[in-house]
């Protein structure tokens, strides 16, 4: 890692190094589409559920 800073020990260097590998070779997991699911932007985002003009605050 050329961004490393030199004043860091050798093991923190290592640890950091493993760290960038794991996250790079991590995947997404695969997950199956939801069926039946809703259009538009997703509705937890606004706090509420609104499903056929009924809305519903958590």
């Amino acid at each position: 890692m050329s961004d490393t800073p030199d004043d860091l020990p050798e093991a923190a260097k290592r640890a950091l190094a493993e760290a960038e590998a794991r996250r790079k070779a991590a995947r997404a997991p695969e997950l199956p589409p939801e069926l039946g699911g809703r259009d538009g932007p997703e509705p937890v985002r606004y706090g509420d559920w609104e499903k056929k003009g009924l809305a519903v605050d958590f």
